[in-house]
């Protein structure tokens, strides 16, 4: 099964996203981390798209999606959620399940706890929580922020092969796949990550952005965490609390992933789609 891409528009911005398994009534919602684009959900939409719709939206200033011309105010967890609410409500969803890695996780995790409370049946936080390590928000502020650029897509590759070796395994074709769907060419002709660098002001302008256990106290819905099991975003302290506050998440980690599993193997994708059936 291949994916449909669409536009929409969303609070004023264009996003984009793509479409898996549209006959089904079931939908889940895929929402990737900072740095990257919805195609990274490819594997696990493809997986689901058996039974679910499964949406991958591309965040602003990410991928497809339009860059923000506000950056100061709108490259933050609150404009990120009513542009979520937004997506939903344009494509008629009553009800649907939430997949988010990292920043899509914390989206999630607002969403379900604010606007989208009651919509949102089933949350899966893929390696995040409500509280994240400031030493690996500065690591990753760091590359993001000055993302690099390279005369060739095959330099790029490699410094993808690098920067998200924490991902696990994957296979040549998938990490190909990673970046010629996260390229751009800049004026003088070398290749870049397909994002905004001023997506990174959230860090200055929103210092406390990811602190989220007030919203994580006040769920009661279903929620599953995968942790990498060497993560230094996601800690084990903060993974334990997340069993015993809130809604007390079931927590599994994953073995030989750091920030973020990819959600590209059976191991993962299985526990994923059991979680979302209920298993």
């Amino acid at each position: 099964m291949t994916p449909s891409s669409h536009y929409i528009h969303c609070l004023g911005r264009e996003l984009h996203y793509t479409e898996w398994g549209c006959a089904h009534a079931e939908v889940v919602i895929a929402w990737h981390g900072l740095a990257r684009t919805g195609r990274d959900m490819d594997e696990l939409a493809q997986h689901l798209s058996g039974r679910y719709r499964v949406i991958c939206p591309d965040n602003l200033g990410r991928g497809l999606s339009q860059w923000s011309p506000a950056p100061a105010s709108e490259y933050c967890l609150d404009f990120y959620v009513r542009q979520a609410e937004a997506l939903v409500d344009q494509l008629g969803l009553t009800q649907f399940h939430w997949v988010g890695t990292s920043m899509g996780g914390a989206i999630g995790t607002l969403a379900a706890a604010g606007p989208l409370r009651g919509r949102i049946r089933r949350l899966v936080l893929n390696d995040n929580g409500p509280q994240l390590a400031q030493a690996a928000i500065e690591r990753i502020r760091s590359y993001a922020g000055s993302p690099a650029a390279f005369a060739t897509v095959s330099e790029l590759e490699q410094y993808f092969r690098s920067v998200y070796k924490p991902y696990g395994w994957l296979s040549d074709a998938q990490w190909r796949r990673l970046t010629e769907s996260s390229v751009r060419r800049l004026p003088d002709g070398r290749v870049t990550p397909h994002y905004d660098p001023a997506m990174v002001q959230q860090f200055v302008n929103y210092p406390l952005d990811y602190d989220l256990w007030a919203a994580w106290d006040s769920l009661s819905l279903p929620v599953l965490c995968l942790r990498g099991e060497s993560s230094d975003l996601l800690l084990p302290e903060t993974a334990e609390a997340m069993r015993v506050r809130g809604p007390c998440a079931a927590v599994v980690n994953i073995a030989g992933c750091g920030h973020a599993p990819a959600l590209n193997v059976p191991e993962q994708l299985g526990l994923v789609e059991r979680f979302l059936n209920g298993a």
